[in-house]
């Protein structure tokens, strides 16, 4: 029987395990992309002959990242480079560091930027990255040691034409400048093209760093229009004010929203008549705490979820918003900022409150459009002014968003079970096209 026979006519017939390297008990955040994956199961017709190849990671690095530390003594780290899927593509996603990165974390990640890719229509897989570390207990130059390190250990699997990662939670364009240069040093040529998210002086792009909260101002206003809400004095919640958040924020404030609620991992500030979420920002750098803001007061961390406004925009970490809190959301529309901060369980309640998520496998996608901007120009040598990259940036989401609507109302889903449809549908057709080797 061919290729295309079983395709059309056949199913697989053995249930697959677990992978042995993960507890099937505690699968973490794997288990929610594995949950989606099965809620789009249904819609992907004969391509669901090939779903089980969205259900493993293509390849999984794991590395011990040793380096001296300031005071004599010598560290090891545990770092993660996962590949979940190359079959459109090379793969691309960011770096983390943070004390609680596991495998089940970065390999979700990965699998959410294949959906992301994807989505979007970008020319690229899934991958992700991180190493096990509070980076706010080491030196700068503690810090450049272990990023050199780790891009020496997964040299051999990134490159600008296999796996191109970017800056993720605390990593930054500076990260970024450290392992291109690193992975120059190695190769014994510049390749300014390994790394995006860089500094604009070493081949970054214009635009790069507000560029995911951007996607997340577009991809919001768009449902508030189909919703019929009007940006101007609605009220918005920010959960999570690093780049992403505060650039989403930045931006809203600028279109004629009100910023009435914003908390980071130092506090909850609210106000109802507005926050200026530049001197938020302002204040945050001088003070290290968003607490303590003028014209605001502080409330406790969970009284969060209670806030009443009209956008919510989860930028923070994964499992945020879930079972225990969904029905407490105030708002009208959810857009995620952050990778996986809404768990199925939490969708389907939000779902039955009449509450529109805009996923984040779409909502924060700007941040990886604008890095093939800056891949492209790097190839290219050609450089973009800020104002172009912003309008190509603004047209793919708005493209990508309308597309994802229609997908959404013609079979009754969710936004983010539209984004699956959509992306899982490209990267399954991609896979039977180029079959199986050997």
């Amino acid at each position: 029987m061919t290729t295309e026979a079983l395709t059309q006519d056949a199913a697989p017939k053995r249930p697959h395990t677990i992978p042995s390297y993960l507890d099937s008990a505690h699968l973490g955040p794997w288990a929610i992309y594995l949950e989606q994956v099965e809620r789009v199961t249904p819609y992907l017709g004969k391509l669901a002959y090939w779903v089980e190849t969205l259900k493993r990671p293509k390849r999984i690095l794991i590395v011990d990242v040793p380096i001296h530390l300031d005071d004599g003594t010598v560290a090891h780290f545990e770092g993660y480079r996962v590949q979940h899927n190359t079959s459109r593509g090379p793969a691309k996603g960011g770096i983390r560091y943070h004390q609680d990165v596991t495998l089940s974390e970065v390999m979700a990640l990965s699998a959410w930027m294949t959906v992301k890719n994807a989505a979007v229509n970008l020319p690229y897989g899934g991958g992700k990255g991180g190493i096990r570390i509070d980076p706010r207990n080491y030196s700068q130059g503690e810090l450049e040691r272990l990023t050199r390190r780790y891009t020496t250990e997964i040299g051999l699997v990134i490159g600008p034409e296999k796996d191109i990662p970017a800056p993720d939670v605390n990593t930054n364009p500076q990260v970024m400048a450290w392992m291109m240069d690193t992975y120059s040093m190695n190769t014994g040529k510049t390749s300014t093209g390994v790394v995006t998210g860089k500094p604009v002086s070493l081949g970054g792009s214009l635009g790069r760093s507000d560029a995911t909260g951007r996607g997340v101002f577009v991809t919001g206003a768009a449902a508030m229009q189909k919703l019929g809400m009007s940006l101007e004095g609605a009220r918005v919640a920010v959960q999570g004010f690093g780049n992403v958040g505060n650039a989403a924020a930045r931006i809203f404030h600028d279109h004629g929203a009100k910023i009435v609620a914003i908390q980071d991992v130092t506090g909850t500030v609210v106000s109802s008549a507005g926050i200026d979420p530049y001197k938020a920002l302002e204040h945050l750098r001088s003070t290290g705490k968003i607490t303590d803001l003028p014209e605001t007061e502080s409330i406790e961390k969970d009284e969060f979820w209670d806030i009443d406004c009209d956008v919510l925009i989860p930028a923070a970490l994964e499992n945020q918003l879930t079972e225990a809190n969904a029905g407490r959301i105030r708002a009208k529309v959810v857009v995620e900022g952050a990778n996986g901060p809404t768990t199925p369980a939490a969708d389907d309640i939000l779902r039955g409150r009449g509450v529109t998520v805009v996923p984040d496998v779409l909502a924060n996608a700007g941040g990886v459009t604008v890095s093939y901007f800056e891949w492209v120009q790097d190839f290219s040598s050609f450089f973009w002014t800020e104002d172009e990259i912003n309008a190509r940036l603004e047209r793919i989401m708005r493209e990508a968003f309308a597309s994802l609507w229609d997908v959404a109302e013609k079979h009754g889903v969710t936004l983010r079970t539209a984004a699956f449809i959509v992306a899982c549908t490209r990267v399954l057709e991609a896979r039977a096209l180029r079959g199986l080797y050997p």
